[in-house]
C-alpha cells in the first residue's frame, strides 16, 4: 500500500486527511496525482495542473518525476508563506 496524506486547503477541499492506495497504482508523483484527479469533482479541482500544490515522499521534497513505491508515503499540500 501507498499511504498518501492531504494537508491544509487541501484536506479541507478533499474532505480527508488520507488514504491508502494499492501497490498497483504506484508510480511517479504525477502519475499519482493525475489518477486521483481522475475521481472528478473536488478531486479533479484541487490536484488539477494549474494548480500549485507540492508533494512530499517519505518526508522528502519530491518532483512530479519522483517514483513512489510500495511502502511509501505520498504527501500532498499547497504552497505556505509566512509572515
Amino acid at each position: 500500500m501507498i499511504r498518501v496524506r492531504y494537508f491544509a486547503s487541501l484536506r479541507e477541499a478533499l474532505g480527508t486527511t488520507e488514504e491508502a492506495l494499492p501497490a498497483a497504482q504506484a508510480g511517479t508523483v504525477a502519475e499519482i496525482r493525475a489518477r486521483l484527479r481522475e475521481r472528478g469533482g473536488a478531486w479533479s479541482a484541487a490536484l488539477d495542473d494549474s494548480r500549485r500544490v507540492l508533494a512530499a515522499v517519505n518526508q522528502q521534497m519530491a518532483q512530479p518525476d519522483t517514483p513512489v513505491a510500495e511502502g511509501d508515503e505520498l504527501a500532498f499540500f499547497p504552497p505556505v508563506t509566512g509572515g
